[in-house]
């Protein structure tokens, strides 16, 4: 005789279970959440990157909460970082000495079709935000790396050795003439000079 079913089990049904939305107050979030623009993804997903430690209910609560918005649907992938030489902080790198940096992790919220979420258009005047600035700021950096990836250099710098041709050029074609550095004190030598 075959044993008798327990009466709490009923027959299981498919995607029934829905956990309750809500639940988890969120007052003062002690995270950050960054909102990426993908114009590659249909109007109605939100991408952002999330820290490691934030869960899809989690982020479910925070966006019904904070800003009304219900998810249908949360996907989330951790994407690893590339391997790299030492700390990119360090400030002589070592060879062979590998680092990984800390990970990301990235949430898709599938938001419901009548709530679209476009995002706004891209500013086309930066000066508000000192874009000349931060260029310049890029530009001397990249220089520092690169002269620190090349090592001590032997000799003067591409510009300076431009200016030097530029001077022994004038000076051949009889364009300039040459005068000793001190010659610009009135004759007497630096060091003879009285300040």
């Amino acid at each position: 005789m075959p044993a008798p079913k327990p009466s709490f089990l009923g027959p299981l049904r498919p995607n029934t279970f829905r956990p309750p939305r809500g639940q988890k107050k969120v007052y003062l979030p002690s995270f950050t959440l960054t909102l990426l623009r993908t114009p590659h993804s249909p109007p109605h997903f939100a991408t952002f990157i999330t820290p490691l430690s934030l869960n899809k209910l989690d982020l479910k609560d925070y966006l019904w909460h904070a800003y009304g918005l219900q998810a249908l649907r949360i996907r989330s992938y951790v994407q690893q970082s590339k391997i790299m030489q030492d700390k990119p902080t360090a400030k002589m790198p070592r060879m062979h000495r590998w680092f990984r940096p800390r990970s990301k992790k990235r949430m898709t919220v599938e938001l419901p079709p009548d709530q679209p979420f476009r995002f706004p258009e891209a500013p086309t005047d930066l000066s508000p935000w000192d874009k000349h600035r931060y260029e310049k700021m890029q530009r001397a950096k990249d220089d520092a790396q690169k002269e620190r990836e090349e090592g001590p250099r032997i000799g003067p710098k591409e510009e300076e050795r431009d200016k030097l041709r530029m001077q022994a050029r004038e000076l051949l074609e009889g364009k300039r003439v040459w005068k000793a550095g001190w010659m610009d004190y009135g004759g007497v030598r630096p060091e003879q000079a009285r300040v």
